[in-house]
C-alpha cells in the first residue's frame, strides 16, 4: 500500500477546516452564494445560524420529497418525510450509496472536462458506506465486531473512568467550551482507543476529521490541494501503524481487523484512506455534536433537564431522544440506478436523492412536537440518526454508550450544566453541530 504525502503539509501548524473555510469565504465574499429556490437546504447558512425548521417544516407539508432544480450542488430531489427517507434506504439496489454514482453526500464529484480545466487528476475515496453489495458486506463484516455487544461491555468500565476524569477536571465558576473540554476529549480519546492509536496524537484525529467531513470545504476548489494533502498525510500516519501492526499479534483495535480481513487487507491506498475517513468522521463527528448537542438542548429545555435530575431511570430514553433532536448527520445522498416512481414522483436514472435525516427526525407524523426535547417520548427510538437498512450506522451501539455513561457520571457528579457564552455552529449541510459551546457548570 505504497503511498507518499504530497507537498507536506505540516498538519500541526496547518490552519483547522473552519478556520481555512472562514478566511477563504472573507477573502471570496462572492462565493457566499445566493440560492434562488426556496427549498434549497443544501445552504450551509440556515444550519450555522439554526434556522431549518421552518424551511423543512414546510417542506414535508407539501410532500414526501421535492426537486430542487438548481443549487450549488447541483439538482437534486430533498426527500424530507420520516416514510420516504426509510423507503429509500429499504431499496439499496435502486438507490446507489456507491461511490461510482456519486456516493453518500450532497457532493459531487468533479467531471473529466472540469478535472482536465483545472489539470488535476481525480482523486476518489471509496468507503464501505459508499459501496453496494456484496463489496460492502464484507467490508462491513470485517469492523462489525468491534461494536459488537461483548466489546461494548469490556470497553464500558474504560469509556467511564475517562467520562469521569474529564468530567472532574472541569472548571467551577468560570466560563469554558464544552466542544473542547469534554465533546472532543471524550470522543478523539474513544478513537485513539478503537484504532490502537498514539495517545499524545489523538487530536490529529479530530484535525483530520473535520477537513474531511466538510462538505462546505471540499466543495470550494481553491482548498482542494491542502485538503488532499492534508488527506495523504493521514493516510501516511495510518500506513506506518498499518506496517507495525501487521508485525504483530492480531489485536481487538479496527486496523488490526482490516489487516487481518481477506475483504480489506488488499485495499488500494485511496480505499484505505476512503474507509479511514469514514470510521474518523463517523465516529468523531456524531457523537461529539450529540455530547455538545445534549447540553444546549438540557439548556434549552430546563423542564427536560430537571427531569434528567430527578428521574436518572429516563436516561436510556435521554439519550435516544436527545440523538433524535440534534441528529449529528443532516443528510445521507443515493443515486438512482434506474428509472422509477417514487411517491408519485418520476426519478431518473442518475438522479441524486438527498435523504435529509434532519427533517425525517422533526417528522410531525411521527413525533408529536418534534421540535420540543421531551425525554419521556415513547418513539423517540423511531430516529433515523443512524441511518436505516443496511447502511445503519455500524457504530451505533457504542454512540449509545458513550452518551448513557456521559449522562449517568454528569448525574453521579449533581453536574448542571449552563450555556452562558458563545455558541457556534458548524457552517457545513452535511456535519449538523457545535463548533464552540461556552457554558459554566454548577450543581443541582
Amino acid at each position: 500500500m505504497g503511498m507518499e504525502a504530497p507537498g507536506g503539509v505540516a498538519f500541526r501548524t496547518a490552519p483547522t477546516a473552519a478556520e481555512a473555510l472562514r478566511t477563504h469565504l472573507a477573502e471570496h465574499p462572492e462565493q457566499r452564494l445566493h440560492h434562488p429556490h426556496p427549498f434549497d437546504v443544501s445552504r450551509s447558512d440556515i444550519y450555522a445560524e439554526d434556522r431549518w425548521q421552518p424551511i423543512f417544516a414546510a417542506m414535508r407539508a407539501a410532500g414526501p420529497l421535492h426537486h430542487i432544480p438548481e443549487s450549488p450542488f447541483g439538482p437534486y430531489w430533498a426527500v424530507v418525510q420520516h416514510k420516504a427517507v426509510q423507503h429509500v434506504e429499504s431499496l439499496p439496489d435502486l438507490y446507489s450509496s456507491s461511490w461510482e454514482y456519486g456516493g453518500i453526500t450532497i457532493l459531487d464529484a468533479l467531471s473529466d472536462e472540469e478535472l482536465a480545466t483545472l489539470g488535476r487528476e481525480r482523486f476518489e475515496l471509496p468507503m464501505f458506506i459508499a459501496m453496494d453489495r456484496p463489496k460492502h458486506t464484507g467490508q462491513r463484516r470485517t469492523v462489525a465486531p468491534a461494536f459488537a455487544p461483548q466489546e461494548m461491555k469490556r470497553l464500558e468500565a474504560d469509556i467511564r473512568r475517562r467520562t469521569g476524569e474529564v468530567l472532574d477536571t472541569l472548571p467551577r465558576g468560570e466560563v469554558f467550551d464544552w466542544v473542547d473540554r469534554v465533546s472532543i476529549e471524550l470522543t478523539t480519546g474513544m478513537l485513539a482507543i478503537l484504532f490502537d492509536f498514539p495517545w499524545e496524537d489523538r487530536r490529529l484525529l479530530t484535525f483530520w476529521s473535520d477537513w474531511a467531513g466538510d462538505t462546505e470545504l471540499a466543495s470550494i476548489r481553491a482548498l482542494d490541494e491542502q485538503r488532499r494533502a492534508i488527506l495523504y498525510e493521514m493516510a501516511a500516519y495510518f500506513q506506518q501503524l498499518w506496517m507495525r501492526k501487521a508485525q504483530a499479534e492480531p489485536g481487538p483495535d479496527l486496523i488490526s481487523m482490516m489487516i487481518h480481513s481477506p475483504a480489506m487487507n488488499q485495499m488500494e491506498p485511496q480505499e484505505f484512506m476512503g474507509n479511514l475517513v469514514l470510521l474518523i468522521v463517523g465516529g468523531n463527528d456524531t457523537t461529539r455534536n450529540t455530547m455538545s448537542g445534549i447540553i444546549h438542548a438540557f439548556d434549552r429545555f430546563p423542564d427536560q433537564r430537571k427531569l434528567f435530575e430527578e428521574q436518572p431511570d429516563l436516561i436510556p430514553n435521554a439519550v435516544q431522544e436527545c440523538i433524535r433532536y440534534q441528529t449529528p448527520l443532516a443528510h445521507m445522498r443515493r443515486t438512482a440506478k434506474e428509472d422509477a416512481e417514487l411517491f408519485g414522483q418520476q426519478i431518473r436514472r442518475g438522479d441524486k436523492l438527498v435523504l435529509w435525516y434532519l427533517s425525517a427526525n422533526r417528522d410531525e407524523e411521527v413525533f408529536d412536537e418534534p421540535d420540543r426535547l421531551d425525554i419521556t417520548r415513547e418513539n423517540a427510538r423511531r430516529h433515523l440518526a443512524f441511518g436505516y437498512g443496511i447502511h445503519r450506522c455500524v457504530g451505533a451501539r457504542l454512540a449509545e454508550l458513550q452518551l448513557r455513561i456521559l449522562l449517568e457520571e454528569m448525574h453521579a457528579r449533581r453536574l448542571r450544566v449552563h450555556v452562558a457564552g458563545d455558541v457556534e455552529r458548524v457552517r457545513a449541510n452535511f456535519v449538523h453541530g457545535f463548533r464552540r459551546l461556552e457554558v459554566e457548570v454548577t450543581r443541582f
